[in-house]
């Protein structure tokens, strides 16, 4: 990785390798961060470059204020990644929020830059084009949002006890869901790379129709997986295993 890039707050990349022969851009979810990754660092090989963005309102950048809606939060993304995306191939992989994300900087990308990666990983998220939620989170007291963060799963039970800590992470957790909810998907040009779509299936958030729906949004090559777990089903080490392969094969056959 550059050192622009190493230095960039937006990037973490724990493992920098100038020899890989694919960046792995990856994009966390609502309320999570840069850290949500730096295992896969450890668990892909060398030919794989692991870069964990970390949008602002956490980890390192807990003291910026996070983005409320997605339309500023793809601007500023896009800006930061632009120098990047020559240096050698790329692939987007983004779990819940994280695959609205991924999917509209790739979409955007593709429109004005007549770039997209050459593969698009979305996980826990149905096709952005089916889904509607008629109940939502940023709305919410503390405590009901509390209690939907409980049920969702992904929180550490430590965190969840810790009022203090609670109090100073809520802000950027409801600032993330209302990304989400108020997020409107505005169709576009039609990607030209594969998309692969996960998924667990005790995920209240996803159906077999939803999940396919992904295939609608490309002209290139589309597949779906299941993994036994609910939303934060890659959280669990054999579902993170498994999911990690395939995305290595599907990199390395080139399908």
């Amino acid at each position: 990785m550059s050192q622009a890039t190493q230095l960039s707050k937006w990037f973490h990349c724990i493992q920098p390798n100038p020899q890989a022969v694919m960046r792995l851009f990856c994009f966390h979810f609502a309320g999570g961060g840069a850290s949500a990754f730096h295992q896969w660092s450890k668990e892909l090989p060398d030919s794989i470059e692991v870069v964990a963005i970390q949008l602002p309102g956490r980890e390192g950048r807990l003291f910026e204020p996070p983005f409320t809606s997605l339309a500023p939060l793809l601007t500023a993304l896009v800006d930061e990644l632009r120098p990047h995306l020559g240096e050698k191939p790329f692939a987007f992989f983004g779990h819940s929020m994280g695959a609205i994300v991924s999917f509209e900087v790739a979409q955007y990308l593709k429109q004005h830059d007549q770039v997209e990666p050459q593969y698009l990983f979305v996980s826990g998220y149905p096709g952005p084009h089916t889904y509607t939620n008629d109940d939502p989170y940023y709305t919410k007291s503390d405590e009901d949002l509390i209690k939907d963060l409980v049920k969702l799963g992904g929180t550490p039970q430590e965190l969840l006890e810790n009022e203090e800590l609670m109090r100073l992470v809520l802000p950027t957790v409801r600032a993330d869901f209302e990304v989400c909810d108020t997020y409107e998907y505005n169709a576009g040009v039609l990607l030209d790379c594969p998309i692969f779509a996960f998924g667990g299936w005790q995920d209240e958030m996803l159906s077999e129709s939803g999940m396919q729906a992904w295939g609608e949004l490309t002209r290139a090559e589309f597949a779906w997986q299941m993994f036994e777990g609910d939303h934060f089903y890659l959280l669990e080490q054999n579902n993170r295993t498994a999911l990690l392969t395939t995305i290595l094969n599907t990199v390395r056959t080139g399908r």
